[in-house]
């Protein structure tokens, strides 16, 4: 169980990387990017296999913590998604969303360093 938790821990960190990478990558130039909506997939679905397998391994949760991030989670998958359908329409309009999805992105490591 312990190597199938760190593997998806891996991917976890590699969705946060796809995010605020991507946020990063575009700061000059904002605009929403693939990478953000890659990486919010990645982390999404990362973070609910890590909360099922802990779970399953009997470990203590805080799931106040766990809702929170996956409310982040899901806020930052869904303007990275509305964010790619603007982007299409009208280039270089989405300079907004790209710095709430890198912003949120921070806030999901504040939450899960600090609380």
């Amino acid at each position: 169980m312990d190597v199938a938790i760190n593997i998806f821990l891996i991917l976890h960190f590699i969705g946060l990387a796809g995010i605020i990478g991507s946020w990063l990558a575009v700061v000059k130039d904002p605009r929403v990017v693939t990478g953000m909506l890659h990486g919010a997939i990645l982390q999404l679905v990362s973070g609910l296999a890590l909360v099922g397998l802990n779970e399953a391994d009997g470990a203590d949760l805080n799931h106040m913590k766990i809702g929170i991030k996956l409310v982040v989670a899901v806020a930052i998958l869904v303007l990275a998604i509305v964010g790619l359908k603007k982007e299409k329409q009208n280039p270089g309009s989405t300079g907004a969303l790209a710095h709430t999805i890198g912003g949120l992105g921070i806030l999901n490591v504040v939450i899960a360093v600090l609380w």
